[in-house]
Protein backbone atom coordinates (compact mmCIF):
# COMPACT_ATOMS: atom_id res chain seq x y z
CA UNK A 1 0.00 0.00 0.00
CA UNK A 2 2.74 2.42 0.97
CA UNK A 3 6.45 2.28 0.26
CA UNK A 4 8.41 1.51 3.39
CA UNK A 5 10.24 4.82 3.36
CA UNK A 6 7.03 6.74 3.95
CA UNK A 7 7.15 5.64 7.55
CA UNK A 8 9.99 8.12 7.93
CA UNK A 9 7.46 10.95 7.86
CA UNK A 10 6.26 10.65 11.42
CA UNK A 11 4.58 14.04 11.46
CA UNK A 12 1.54 13.39 9.35
CA UNK A 13 -0.52 15.76 7.26
CA UNK A 14 -3.27 17.51 9.22
CA UNK A 15 -6.63 15.83 9.10
CA UNK A 16 -9.07 17.16 6.53
CA UNK A 17 -11.97 19.34 7.68
CA UNK A 18 -15.00 17.64 9.12
CA UNK A 19 -17.31 19.06 6.44
CA UNK A 20 -15.13 17.84 3.59
CA UNK A 21 -14.67 14.46 5.26
CA UNK A 22 -18.41 14.07 5.83
CA UNK A 23 -19.08 14.84 2.17
CA UNK A 24 -16.55 12.24 1.03
CA UNK A 25 -18.05 9.67 3.37
CA UNK A 26 -21.56 10.43 2.09
CA UNK A 27 -20.46 9.93 -1.51
CA UNK A 28 -18.56 6.75 -0.58
CA UNK A 29 -21.64 5.36 1.18
CA UNK A 30 -23.52 5.97 -2.05
CA UNK A 31 -21.07 3.79 -3.94
CA UNK A 32 -18.59 6.42 -5.14
CA UNK A 33 -15.29 4.51 -5.13
CA UNK A 34 -13.32 7.62 -6.04
CA UNK A 35 -14.53 9.28 -2.84
CA UNK A 36 -13.44 6.31 -0.76
CA UNK A 37 -10.10 6.21 -2.55
CA UNK A 38 -9.63 9.83 -1.53
CA UNK A 39 -10.32 8.99 2.11
CA UNK A 40 -7.78 6.18 1.91
CA UNK A 41 -5.21 8.44 0.27
CA UNK A 42 -5.54 11.04 3.02
CA UNK A 43 -5.39 8.66 5.96
CA UNK A 44 -3.45 5.57 4.88
CA UNK A 45 -0.05 6.94 5.87
CA UNK A 46 -1.13 7.64 9.45
CA UNK A 47 -2.84 4.26 9.74
CA UNK A 48 0.20 2.48 8.31
CA UNK A 49 2.60 4.32 10.62
CA UNK A 50 0.63 3.33 13.71
CA UNK A 51 0.28 -0.30 12.66
CA UNK A 52 3.97 -0.50 11.82
CA UNK A 53 4.99 0.74 15.24
CA UNK A 54 2.68 -1.83 16.78
CA UNK A 55 4.01 -4.75 14.71
CA UNK A 56 7.59 -3.68 13.86
CA UNK A 57 7.11 -5.33 10.49
CA UNK A 58 6.50 -3.55 7.18
CA UNK A 59 4.73 -6.45 5.46
CA UNK A 60 2.36 -6.99 8.39
CA UNK A 61 1.69 -3.26 8.55
CA UNK A 62 0.82 -3.14 4.86
CA UNK A 63 -1.48 -6.17 5.12
CA UNK A 64 -3.25 -4.98 8.26
CA UNK A 65 -3.70 -1.44 6.90
CA UNK A 66 -5.23 -2.78 3.70
CA UNK A 67 -7.49 -5.14 5.63
CA UNK A 68 -8.65 -2.27 7.86
CA UNK A 69 -9.69 -0.12 4.89
CA UNK A 70 -11.38 -3.08 3.22
CA UNK A 71 -13.32 -3.87 6.40
CA UNK A 72 -14.23 -0.20 6.79
CA UNK A 73 -15.55 -0.09 3.23
CA UNK A 74 -17.77 -3.14 3.75
CA UNK A 75 -19.07 -1.64 7.00
CA UNK A 76 -19.38 1.89 5.63
CA UNK A 77 -23.17 1.87 5.57
CA UNK A 78 -23.17 1.26 9.33
CA UNK A 79 -21.07 4.37 9.96
CA UNK A 80 -23.38 6.89 11.61
CA UNK A 81 -20.98 9.78 11.98
CA UNK A 82 -20.95 9.74 15.79
CA UNK A 83 -17.18 10.19 15.50
CA UNK A 84 -15.01 11.28 12.60
CA UNK A 85 -14.34 8.76 9.85
CA UNK A 86 -10.66 9.02 10.74
CA UNK A 87 -11.32 7.98 14.35
CA UNK A 88 -13.63 5.19 13.20
CA UNK A 89 -11.20 3.62 10.71
CA UNK A 90 -8.30 4.15 13.13
CA UNK A 91 -10.17 2.07 15.70
CA UNK A 92 -10.81 -0.68 13.14
CA UNK A 93 -7.11 -0.81 12.27
CA UNK A 94 -6.04 -0.86 15.92
CA UNK A 95 -8.46 -3.64 16.83
CA UNK A 96 -7.26 -5.74 13.89
CA UNK A 97 -3.66 -5.13 14.90
CA UNK A 98 -4.22 -6.04 18.54
CA UNK A 99 -5.96 -9.26 17.52
CA UNK A 100 -3.10 -10.02 15.13
CA UNK A 101 -0.51 -9.48 17.87
CA UNK A 102 -2.41 -11.75 20.25
CA UNK A 103 -2.32 -14.51 17.64
CA UNK A 104 1.32 -14.07 16.80
CA UNK A 105 3.28 -16.47 18.94
CA UNK A 106 6.80 -15.24 18.43
CA UNK A 107 8.09 -11.71 18.73
CA UNK A 108 9.72 -10.57 15.47
CA UNK A 109 13.48 -10.27 15.32
CA UNK A 110 14.60 -6.66 15.07
CA UNK A 111 16.93 -5.80 12.22
CA UNK A 112 19.13 -2.77 11.82
CA UNK A 113 17.78 -2.55 8.28
CA UNK A 114 14.22 -2.38 9.57
CA UNK A 115 14.58 0.40 12.13
CA UNK A 116 12.35 3.32 11.20
CA UNK A 117 11.50 4.72 14.59
CA UNK A 118 13.03 8.03 13.47
CA UNK A 119 13.95 8.99 17.01
CA UNK A 120 15.49 12.24 15.83
CA UNK A 121 11.98 13.58 15.27
CA UNK A 122 10.47 12.19 18.47
CA UNK A 123 11.44 14.90 21.01
CA UNK A 124 9.64 13.31 23.95
CA UNK A 125 11.40 10.00 23.48
CA UNK A 126 14.77 11.60 22.79
CA UNK A 127 14.35 13.63 25.97
CA UNK A 128 13.57 10.41 27.81
CA UNK A 129 17.10 9.29 26.97
CA UNK A 130 19.11 12.49 26.81
CA UNK A 131 17.99 13.89 30.15
CA UNK A 132 19.05 10.67 31.84
CA UNK A 133 22.56 10.49 30.43
CA UNK A 134 25.49 12.90 30.06
CA UNK A 135 26.07 11.61 26.52
CA UNK A 136 24.51 14.29 24.33
CA UNK A 137 26.11 13.02 21.15
CA UNK A 138 24.00 9.87 21.03
CA UNK A 139 24.33 7.72 18.00
CA UNK A 140 20.87 7.91 16.45
CA UNK A 141 21.07 4.45 14.93
CA UNK A 142 21.84 3.00 18.33
CA UNK A 143 19.09 5.07 19.91
CA UNK A 144 16.58 3.89 17.32
CA UNK A 145 17.56 0.29 17.89
CA UNK A 146 17.21 0.54 21.67
CA UNK A 147 13.89 2.37 21.43
CA UNK A 148 12.49 -0.19 19.01
CA UNK A 149 13.53 -3.05 21.25
CA UNK A 150 12.07 -1.31 24.30
CA UNK A 151 8.81 -0.52 22.50
CA UNK A 152 8.35 -4.17 21.57
CA UNK A 153 8.52 -5.09 25.26
CA UNK A 154 5.52 -2.92 26.13
CA UNK A 155 2.02 -4.36 26.22
CA UNK A 156 -0.13 -3.77 23.14
CA UNK A 157 -2.11 -0.96 24.78
CA UNK A 158 0.92 0.82 26.24
CA UNK A 159 2.80 0.55 22.94
CA UNK A 160 -0.25 1.98 21.21
CA UNK A 161 -0.62 5.01 23.46
CA UNK A 162 3.08 5.90 23.05
CA UNK A 163 2.76 5.49 19.28
CA UNK A 164 -0.34 7.67 19.04
CA UNK A 165 0.90 10.42 21.38
CA UNK A 166 4.69 10.59 21.09
CA UNK A 167 5.06 9.47 17.48
CA UNK A 168 1.80 10.38 15.73
CA UNK A 169 1.35 13.53 17.79
CA UNK A 170 -2.33 12.98 18.62
CA UNK A 171 -3.87 14.74 21.60
CA UNK A 172 -5.09 12.93 24.72
CA UNK A 173 -8.67 13.64 23.64
CA UNK A 174 -8.15 12.17 20.15
CA UNK A 175 -6.49 9.10 21.63
CA UNK A 176 -9.32 8.60 24.12
CA UNK A 177 -11.80 8.44 21.23
CA UNK A 178 -9.66 6.01 19.26
CA UNK A 179 -9.00 3.76 22.26
CA UNK A 180 -12.55 4.18 23.57
CA UNK A 181 -11.52 5.28 27.07
CA UNK A 182 -11.38 8.53 29.03
CA UNK A 183 -8.47 10.97 28.89
CA UNK A 184 -7.45 10.08 32.45
CA UNK A 185 -6.86 6.51 31.34
CA UNK A 186 -4.85 7.74 28.36
CA UNK A 187 -2.65 9.88 30.63
CA UNK A 188 -2.07 7.06 33.11
CA UNK A 189 -1.23 4.57 30.36
CA UNK A 190 1.18 7.05 28.80
CA UNK A 191 2.85 7.72 32.16
CA UNK A 192 3.19 4.00 32.87
CA UNK A 193 4.50 3.28 29.36
CA UNK A 194 7.19 5.93 29.71
CA UNK A 195 8.18 4.54 33.09
CA UNK A 196 8.49 1.11 31.51
CA UNK A 197 10.60 2.47 28.67
CA UNK A 198 12.94 4.07 31.18
CA UNK A 199 13.23 0.78 33.00
CA UNK A 200 13.91 -1.20 29.83
CA UNK A 201 16.54 1.35 28.79
CA UNK A 202 18.19 1.56 32.21
CA UNK A 203 21.26 -0.45 31.19
CA UNK A 204 21.74 1.75 28.17
CA UNK A 205 21.47 4.90 30.29
CA UNK A 206 24.23 3.93 32.70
Amino acid sequence: MIDAVTIKAQVSKPAIGQTEEALLVKHAQGGDLAAYDELIRRYQERIYATVYHMTANHEDANDLSQEAFIKAYHALKTFKGDSSFFTWVYRIAINKTINFLKQRKKRPQMSLNDLDFNAEHDPDLVALISEKTPRRDLNLCELQEKLNEAMQKLSHLHRLVVTLHDIQGLSHDEISKIMDCNTGTVRSRLFYARQQLQAYLSDYLK
